[in-house]
C-alpha cells in the first residue's frame, strides 16, 4: 500500500498507509494527524486542511480548481504548493510524498 508522510506544524512526522482513491484529508483524519482539522468534512469550504505539496509531486497532485484556489487566497500563509488536502485524491504517483502542514491562520 502507498505511504504518505504528513509533517505537522510542530515537525512531528506521521508516516501512514494511504488507500488509493481516498482524499489526503481523509487519510490524515483517519490517522489522527495533528494540524488537519477538516472542519467542513471535506466539502472545500474552510481551508483547515491546508497542506504544502513538494515540487516533485505537484503534477501528480493536480491543480487547484477555482473554488479551492479562492479559499487558498484567504490564507495569509499560502505559498507555492499550497493545496487543500480534501481536494487531492490519493493515487500511485503520490506514493512516498511528504507534505508539510502549515500552522493555521
Amino acid at each position: 500500500m502507498p505511504i504518505i508522510t504528513y509533517i505537522s506544524p510542530e515537525d512531528k512526522e506521521y508516516k501512514v498507509e494511504a488507500a488509493i482513491g481516498d482524499t489526503l484529508m481523509q487519510i490524515a483524519v483517519d490517522n489522527d494527524v495533528d494540524g488537519i482539522d477538516a472542519d467542513c468534512g471535506g466539502a472545500c469550504a474552510c481551508a483547515t486542511c491546508h497542506i504544502i505539496i513538494p515540487t516533485k509531486f505537484r503534477t501528480a497532485a493536480g491543480i487547484a480548481d477555482e473554488d479551492e484556489s479562492a479559499l487558498l487566497d484567504f490564507l495569509d500563509n499560502r505559498i507555492a504548493g499550497s493545496r487543500l488536502s480534501c481536494q487531492i485524491i490519493m493515487n500511485e504517483d503520490l506514493d512516498g510524498m511528504a507534505v508539510k502542514i502549515p500552522e493555521l491562520d
